[in-house]
């Protein structure tokens, strides 16, 4: 007999647990994992005007280079991390497609390897008018639409987990990046929290 592998996301077991704080709230609050995200780490230097030009093109739109802002193309997205350090982030199954883009970008410029860190992190969206409020319980970091509209991001600790926070285009929607091995803890907190 040969055992066949089966891809679970890290929250696979949460999705009752979600759909049930979302009809409770009468969806003023839900959260869901996005699973299977692929994300591309990428380090660069951002003073290299060739690189980034290179990079740009072979992405199809720069690199963000305003601490803690995300740059959009269609599905895909770029998170600043830090004066050299990018997430790129898109649909299951483009990891190939980020890698060999960045890689042309880099072309023999300084940047380190690009590495696929999709198995990292799973995704949680966190969304409706309660959403902002939730997570204030947990982050040390102004979320508030003023400072920390759409289109920012920023590493933080919620509930004592690592995270990256990357508030959407929707005022009401927030992404949370976490590593695998904390999602469960950080689903409690945040189903406790919510229950709140």
């Amino acid at each position: 007999m040969i055992a066949e592998a089966v891809r679970r996301s890290a929250l696979a077991d949460y999705t009752d647990r979600f759909a049930a704080l979302s009809a409770a709230t009468g969806s003023e609050l839900s959260i869901r994992e996005l699973a299977f995200v692929s994300q591309i780490n990428l380090r660069a230097d951002p003073k290299d005007a060739n690189v980034m030009q290179r990079l740009a093109e072979a992405l199809g739109f720069a690199l963000p280079v305003v601490p803690n802002t995300v740059a959009v193309k269609g599905d895909r997205r770029v998170l600043w991390l830090g004066p050299d350090e990018w997430l790129l982030v898109g649909p299951d199954g483009q990891q190939m497609a980020f890698e060999q883009a960045l890689r042309t970008g880099l072309n023999g410029g300084f940047g380190s390897i690009v590495v696929d860190v999709s198995a990292n992190r799973t995704l949680l969206e966190i969304r409706g008018p309660k959403a902002h409020k939730l997570l204030a319980h947990g982050v040390p970091i102004d979320l508030d639409a003023r400072s920390f509209g759409p289109g920012r991001c920023a590493q933080s600790l919620l509930a004592k987990a690592q995270v990256i926070v990357e508030r959407r285009s929707e005022e009401e929607a927030f992404h949370l990046f976490v590593r695998s091995s904390f999602a469960g803890y950080l689903a409690d907190w945040l189903l406790y929290a919510a229950a709140e």
